[in-house]
């Protein structure tokens, strides 16, 4: 009889208590599992260009989070973007020329890498693309509006005061000078020289010799990008991963893997950007 009050005691706790202990059961077995797997450092980690460059912030922000893993032997560049501004894509290929000095980088084209993107990534030890990827459209160029006569039919007249004859070049405001004109020509004179100058020093003997063969604000195609010396394979995102494997001496890839707030982050950025671009934005070349 004492043996089957013990027993029937031993059974009233489980049922009252079923739920607390399926949970411990459950963290034990999970905590048990924890133990026995070793977490694998990373090696090989992703630097994703995929915006119109007017900042270099994202890419420092990742390289500096890529440079707080001493493990990492490598890095694939992914490149989908348009171009930006010329400052913004020096800043951006002097960082990724930096980070060649420590690691191979390896450049792989989704899209398009034109203008200032093709200035970014030009400096990756090697460029990959994909074979209906858009490159090039290496030249410079300064745009505005004239908006004198629609000034003129609101009835809007401007206002200016200035010091020095160029304080006002590039204004909507009214038609530029000629003076204006020589000015902002030889500027662009100055910018398109240093463009085509590094590109050269990029890409080296790779690249054909004749500016005039890739230096006139043409978009390529992959395989007419890769007869100039543009990129170095026609190949896709696993042809570019082995690439990087073997420059970083990498047999088992292990990514560094995005933080959740990073990954929802970059998520929101992707859909705003494309909302903005859907609604007719212009296109940067």
């Amino acid at each position: 009889m004492g043996f089957l009050r013990f027993l029937g005691k031993c059974i009233g706790f489980i049922n009252a208590n079923f739920k607390a202990l399926v949970l411990i059961l459950v963290v034990l077995l999970v905590f048990g599992s924890m133990q026995n797997v070793e977490v694998e450092k990373p090696n090989l980690a992703k630097l994703y260009l995929n915006t119109p460059i007017f900042s270099a912030n994202s890419i420092e922000f990742q390289i500096q989070n890529i440079k707080k893993h001493p493990s990492i032997q490598g890095v694939l560049l992914v490149i989908d973007s348009p171009g930006g501004s010329v400052s913004a894509s020096i800043e951006v290929a002097d960082m990724i020329r930096e980070l060649g000095k420590d690691l191979p980088v390896v450049a792989y084209v989704q899209g398009s890498m034109a203008s200032g993107s093709y200035y970014a990534g030009m400096y990756a030890s090697e460029i990959v693309a994909n074979r209906g990827a858009l490159i090039g459209s290496i030249g410079v160029i300064f745009s505005g509006y004239n908006i004198a006569q629609l000034l003129e039919n609101l009835g809007i007249q401007e206002q200016v005061l200035k010091k020095g004859a160029y304080k006002e070049v590039g204004t909507m405001s009214r038609h530029w000078s000629d003076q204006e004109r020589e000015f902002l020509d030889s500027l662009l004179d100055e910018q398109y020289a240093m463009f085509v100058d590094d590109v050269k020093q990029a890409r080296g003997q790779r690249l054909v010799q004749d500016s005039e063969a890739f230096a006139q604000g043409k978009v390529f195609s992959a395989n007419t990008a890769l007869k100039l010396g543009l990129i170095d394979t026609i190949g896709s995102l696993h042809d570019a991963t082995e690439i990087l494997k073997e420059r970083a001496n990498v047999s088992n890839a292990v990514w560094l893997k995005k933080g959740k707030v990073d990954s929802y982050l970059e998520r929101l950025e992707d859909s705003l950007m494309s909302k903005i671009l859907s609604l007719g934005a212009p296109n940067l070349r």
